[in-house]
């Protein structure tokens, strides 16, 4: 099962992915008509993945996602950093027993394009392929905690399009309209940055020079909270600063100050 999570200025939504060992595929896409933070929209998008595992009577499931945050929070390799994701880690723990094998794996994005396209199908309510399942999500699966209200604004900040004050905007007005930023220096330095980016579906990605791999592009904000994440679930004080740019960058995450915030 290949499982990803989608917030967008139109909504929020999910894929789920299940391929037999004989390479059947069944397809399905969550649409949340509620907001929700990003990681709780992943955690949604896992539980429903598996209770639908469950319902087709799968007994024995690989579980593949790209971030790094989902997989080691259930496979309790890091610890959970708010109320609401160790509620989402015990919902998964309970559902555990309904297989008879249940295991948990981190991927790089290039190998969860499928599920990460399905997710998207959700969030920008585009018309559904046929042979797709579709669901539609009315609540979320645990409660709120007040401490997170605040995340119900992670739906708007995901458009980089509607974003006027953030390091991200200025490449993405270039590549999607060819408008270059005032004085001139300014403007040649986007233009040489944009090589190395692209726009899919209003998010902007940057291309890993060694890999090639597409990384989704991130406020400064979003990616220091990415450390911190990192450096307090896995690695502990013992985490020098490259070894957290490392783990956010394979991830899937990237912002130009990375190797400075950490």
């Amino acid at each position: 099962m290949y499982f990803d999570g989608s917030l967008m200025l139109e909504g929020a939504g999910a894929g789920v992915l299940l391929i037999s060992p004989k390479g059947e595929q069944l397809r399905y896409i969550l649409q949340f008509d509620f907001k929700l933070s990003n990681n709780a929209a992943e955690y949604e998008a896992l539980l429903h993945g598996l209770r639908i595992a469950e319902s087709l009577s799968i007994n024995r499931l690989l579980v593949f996602r790209d971030s790094l945050v989902v997989i080691n929070q259930v496979n309790k390799d890091w610890s959970c950093s708010t109320e609401k994701m160790s509620t989402y880690c015990a919902k998964v723990s309970k559902l555990e027993s309904k297989f008879m094998g249940l295991k948990f794996h981190h991927v790089f994005r290039d190998k969860n394009v499928a599920a990460d396209v399905l997710a998207r199908l959700g969030s920008t309510r585009s018309e559904v392929p046929p042979g797709i399942f579709v669901q539609v999500l009315e609540a979320l699966t645990v409660k709120e905690p007040d401490e997170e209200a605040s995340a119900v604004s992670a739906p708007a900040e995901s458009s980089i399009l509607v974003i006027t004050n953030d390091w991200r905007a200025d490449i993405a007005e270039y590549i999607r309209a060819g408008d270059l930023p005032e004085p001139k220096a300014e403007g040649d330095r986007v233009h040489r940055r944009s090589e190395s980016y692209t726009l899919i579906g209003g998010q902007l990605y940057k291309r890993a020079v060694a890999t090639g791999v597409l990384m989704k592009c991130i406020p400064r904000e979003e990616g220091i909270e990415l450390l911190e994440e990192i450096h307090s679930g896995f690695c502990g004080n013992h985490a020098g600063w490259r070894t957290l740019v490392g783990k956010a960058f394979r991830s899937g995450f990237y912002w130009p100050t990375a190797k400075q915030d950490a």
